[in-house]
C-alpha cells in the first residue's frame, strides 16, 4: 500500500476500471447504494475485485486515482505533465520542475479523542460531555499548552462531544482558529478483521461511513504543500473509530485491524508527515498526564 499521497493505481488499471462494464456496474450500486452525506451530497464506496476502490459521488465514479487528485497531496512527479517538456533543456527542465513541487516542511498532526459523554443521550445534541469529561478535555488542553507549540489550527467533529471539547481546549491555546467538519464525525470506517461479538453495526454503516472517513484521511493526512515554507502543528479532536482508522492507513497497516486498538477519552495522538512522504507515529493514545482515576474509554 502506497504512503499518503500516493497513487495506488497504474495508468493501465485506471483505463480498465472505466470500461464500460465497470461504469454499469457503478450506476447499478449508485442505484441501490447511494446514501445522504451532509449537505445533501450522495456517496458510498465499493471495492472492486478485491483491490480497487471505486467512490460514489453524487451518481458519479472516482477511483481512487481521481479521488488522491481531488484531496491529497502526491508523489511530486504525478504532479507534473511529463508531455510538456522543452526541447532544449529536457531533464533540466524536468528537475527544475520537480522541485518546485515537492514539499519542504513537516507536518505534526495531533488527534484527539473527545472526553468522556452522556451515553444516554438520545439525539446527537444530547450527548454532551459528563462533569468528567469536562475536566478530562480541562487536563489534555493543558497537556498541549505545556508543549510549547505554536499551533497553526484546531480541526474538529462537528458532534456534540467533539465540539465541547473543543471548546474546553482553545481555552489553554487562545488565538489557535477552530474549524468544524462533517468528515470527521464517528462512524464505522470498514469491517473489523477479525470480527468481534460486542460491536455489530448494520453493513449499510460501513458504506454510509467507510467513503466519509476514508475521505477525511485523504483530505487532511498528506505531505506539506510544496508552498509551506515552515513546519505545521495541527490538532484534530474527533473520534475513537475515526483516529484508529486513520493511525492504520497512514502507516500502511491492513485498515480492517483499526478495532485492535484503544484510546482513552481525552487521549492524544501524534503522526509526523516528513517532506517525502514518510510517516511517523510518536504517540498513541496518550492519556500519561491524566491521574489514574480520570482515565476512561466510553
Amino acid at each position: 500500500m502506497p504512503s499518503p499521497g500516493v497513487s495506488p493505481l497504474s495508468s493501465a488499471r485506471t483505463r480498465w476500471l472505466v470500461t464500460a462494464r465497470t461504469r454499469w456496474l457503478t450506476w447499478a450500486l449508485c442505484r441501490r447504494r447511494a446514501c445522504a452525506f451532509p449537505h445533501g451530497v450522495n456517496h458510498t464506496s465499493i471495492w472492486l475485485h478485491g483491490y480497487t476502490r471505486i467512490f460514489l459521488f453524487n451518481n458519479s465514479a472516482l477511483v481512487d486515482e481521481e479521488r488522491l487528485q481531488v484531496l491529497g497531496r502526491r508523489e511530486p512527479l504525478s504532479l507534473i505533465n511529463l508531455k510538456k517538456k522543452n526541447e532544449e533543456t529536457g531533464e533540466e527542465e524536468l528537475a527544475s520542475r520537480l522541485d518546485h513541487c515537492k514539499a519542504k516542511a513537516t507536518r505534526h498532526i495531533f488527534l484527539i479523542r473527545h472526553s468522556q459523554y452522556n451515553l444516554d443521550g438520545r439525539a446527537d445534541k444530547d450527548r454532551t460531555l459528563t462533569p468528567l469529561g469536562r475536566e478530562q478535555a480541562e487536563l489534555t488542553g493543558q497537556r498541549l499548552a505545556s508543549l510549547g507549540i505554536k499551533f497553526d489550527q484546531i480541526i474538529h467533529s462537528s458532534m456534540t462531544r467533539a465540539t465541547e471539547t473543543t471548546e474546553i481546549i482553545s481555552k489553554h491555546l487562545p488565538g489557535v482558529k477552530k474549524i468544524s467538519t462533517d468528515l470527521l464525525r464517528e462512524g464505522a470506517p470498514i469491517e473489523p478483521d477479525p470480527p468481534v461479538s460486542h460491536w455489530k453495526p448494520e453493513a449499510v454503516q460501513y458504506y454510509e461511513d467507510g467513503a466519509r472517513i476514508e475521505a477525511a484521511f485523504r483530505n487532511f493526512i498528506h505531505r506539506a504543500d510544496a508552498k509551506q515554507e515552515e513546519d505545521s502543528y495541527e490538532i484534530f479532536v474527533c473520534h475513537a473509530n475515526v483516529i484508529r482508522y486513520i493511525v492504520c492507513r497512514a502507516l500502511q497497516f491492513p485498515p480492517e485491524g483499526w478495532l485492535r486498538m484503544s484510546l482513552n477519552n481525552g487521549s492524544i495522538t501524534h503522526l509526523v508527515i516528513r517532506p517525502n512522504g514518510r510517516v511517523a507515529l510518536r504517540t498513541l493514545g496518550d492519556t500519561g498526564f491524566m491521574p489514574p482515576d480520570k482515565i476512561t474509554r466510553t
